[in-house]
């Protein structure tokens, strides 16, 4: 179920507010194994795909519908500080948050272009061949 954009935005926010902190709260028990490190990584992707959301809606709000994230400054931006918040907490924190990153912003761009990209009309129209 979809939300309209100025909710998602909130939503957004609030949530890679709450992931962060979380993520600071539990730094210990985060870089204690090696498993929970992993998992601070995969923590670090989620608010940096949760700060691109909002970033993203937030510029839809105030630029309008047809404004699109693109990957200098929006998703560098965003990528760059959940490093910043992952290398709070563990180097190799950012290590596997920079891999579990990379591949959400795949798979986030495959599904947008499923979903929001129109097929273009192809012209069948062959003609017929003119005799010489």
């Amino acid at each position: 179920m979809a939300v309209p954009t100025s909710v998602s935005l909130v939503l957004a926010s609030v949530t890679a507010v709450l992931i962060f902190s979380a993520m600071q709260m539990y730094k210990p028990l985060i870089a204690s194994s090696q498993m929970a490190t992993v998992f601070g990584g995969f923590l670090g992707s989620w608010l940096f795909i949760l700060s691109l959301t909002a970033v993203s809606n937030l510029e839809a709000v105030v630029l309008g519908k047809g404004f699109q994230a693109k990957l200098f400054p929006e998703v560098a931006f965003c990528l760059i500080g959940s490093l910043f918040a992952c290398g709070m907490v563990h180097r190799v924190c950012a290590t596997t948050c920079i891999l579990f990153s990379v591949a959400a912003l795949y798979y986030i761009n495959r599904i947008s272009q499923k979903v929001h990209n129109a097929p273009v009309p192809v012209d069948t129209y062959a003609g017929k061949k003119k005799k010489k």
